[in-house]
Parts: structure tokens; C-alpha cells; sequence
């Protein structure tokens, strides 16, 4: 059984037990988060598609872990022009296990 699941504006597809690393979502560690935005459920051959979402449908998980994703550099430049700037960006990020999916 899987889960089609939206959260930060980007799409996931949700298993029992398994480890999603999604957008930043309020919470401290250990604590269950319900992601209420599912999109498709299959399970065993029959496959259940919202409009655009499942209404009553749910998928819960606990968060596992809060961090930052490594940082990448932004570089600009014009040529001839002597403007150079630099920049860094770290994304944060929430580690999620899923525990259940519901249809609701």
C-alpha cells in the first residue's frame, strides 16, 4: 500500500516504514505529524485518484529528524563589468518515518 502525498508545495509518494525527507514542517522530534493532502492511494490492485484530493484520506508519521540541507553556492557575474556577487543557501528540511495510511 502506497500514498501519493503533497506537503511544501511538492509531491512524495508515502510507504508504511519508510523515511521521507520533505519541506520544513512544524515540530520537535518524536512528535506524530498528519499529512492531510493525499492525492492517489493504491493498495493491492485498486487504485483510488482525488479530485484533487482524497477527502477523509491521511497519512501519519512522526518526525524522525530537523536539519539543513548542505550549502550551495549562488554565483553572478557580468562579464567586463566587474560585478561578482556571492551568496549561500541552506534548505531546511524535516525527516519524516510514516507509520499509517489511512482512507479515512
Amino acid at each position: 500500500m502506497y500514498a501519493i502525498v503533497e506537503t511544501g508545495g511538492k509531491q512524495y509518494r508515502a510507504t508504511q516504514g519508510v523515511v521521507l525527507q520533505v519541506e520544513k514542517l512544524n515540530g520537535a522530534v518524536g512528535s506524530t505529524v498528519t499529512l492531510e493532502r493525499v492525492l492517489l492511494i493504491s493498495d493491492e490492485g485498486t487504485t483510488t485518484i482525488g479530485t484533487p484530493v482524497i477527502p477523509k484520506a491521511k497519512v501519519t508519521g512522526e518526525i524522525v529528524a530537523q536539519g539543513r540541507t548542505p550549502k550551495i553556492v549562488v554565483f553572478k557575474k557580468k562579464r567586463r563589468k566587474a560585478y561578482r556577487r556571492t551568496r549561500g543557501h541552506r534548505q531546511s528540511f524535516t525527516s519524516v518515518k510514516i507509520t499509517g495510511i489511512s482512507e479515512g
